[in-house]
């Protein structure tokens, strides 16, 4: 089977750790896959307004690009993303009168009413892949890293597109138990980061984050692994400013797909570890996984 791939926009600039682990790793497991060649900004965030069409036009016509390909499947890897070709692609099929609209407006454009699938990596390998699958690919097991499974919103809500149940979900649990990894449960996983109220708020966002790093240590995690830019913005790349409000910091973060890389025995340099905090890249060295000659 060979499907679309829709890459998002900061997955080809600050988070090519994201991309770059996770194409190698598709590659590693023989997953045959095509970046859409024409393919748009999705919108980043699904609009709240019920009359705001408008806003779907952006994540409609990266649907038909995957269309015109000849394929019925696309796979995303930001959650943003996935969360707003989702959302759309279920209005198109759901909402006739609106469908009418988008279609109408894009002249230009054939005509889509929701035909396309919209995967993420992690359903992707739970429903198409297979965990007993991906276990018998496995060849350096993170062993012995604690690691708790961060899903944040756009994963799990609304409940018409979420990839697990949005009340009890085990999906990034069992994807990280599969890699060989101590998975820690922690209260907070599904708790917001700030996302973009990081711009208007940042203090409110940074004791946000902050309070969802502290719940995951103290359930006695090592580490954070997570599937969202956004999310490794606040809850990552701020941990400099927490250091100085909180004197939190230097805790490990790292996108699910990087450590799918190193469980599948990759080059250290398809993860672009350079991209993480420093003290990431020291964890899994110290756990053996990546080995200091690499």
């Amino acid at each position: 089977m060979k499907i679309s791939y829709y890459p998002g926009c900061t997955l080809k600039t600050r988070a090519k750790n994201l991309e770059s682990s996770a194409l190698a790793s598709l590659k590693a497991l023989g997953v045959e896959f095509e970046e859409l060649p024409r393919w748009n900004c999705c919108g980043a965030v699904y609009s709240l307004a019920d009359d705001d069409l408008i806003h779907l036009i952006a994540p409609v016509r990266d649907l038909i690009r995957v269309k015109e390909r000849g394929h019925d499947t696309v796979l995303t890897l930001c959650s943003m993303c996935y969360n707003t070709l989702a959302r759309a692609n279920e209005l198109m099929k759901s909402d006739e009168e609106k469908r009418y609209t988008i279609n109408t407006f894009m002249d230009e454009e054939p005509d889509y009413a929701g035909e396309v699938r919209v995967l993420h990596f992690l359903d992707f390998i739970r429903d198409e892949f297979g965990f007993d699958k991906l276990k018998e690919k496995i060849t350096n097991p993170l062993n012995g890293l604690k690691v708790a499974p961060y899903y944040g919103c756009t994963l799990l809500r609304p409940k018409e597109v979420a990839i697990d149940s949005p009340d009890r979900p085990k999906l990034f649990h069992q994807f990280l138990e599969a890699l060989g990894a101590s998975v820690i449960d922690f209260g907070s996983s599904t708790t917001c980061c700030g996302a973009y109220q990081v711009l208007n708020e940042p203090e409110a966002t940074l004791t946000v984050s902050h309070r969802i790093l502290m719940d995951a240590v103290n359930h006695g995690a090592e580490a954070m692994a997570l599937t969202c830019p956004l999310c490794d913005y606040n809850l990552g790349r701020r941990q400099e400013a927490m250091k100085e409000k909180f004197d939190f910091g230097d805790f490990p973060i790292y996108y699910f797909t990087q450590l799918l890389a190193m469980a599948l025995g990759l080059p250290v340099e398809e993860s672009h570890f350079e991209l993480n905090l420093d003290s990431s890249t020291e964890l899994l060295k110290n756990k053996n996984i990546i080995k200091e000659s690499a």
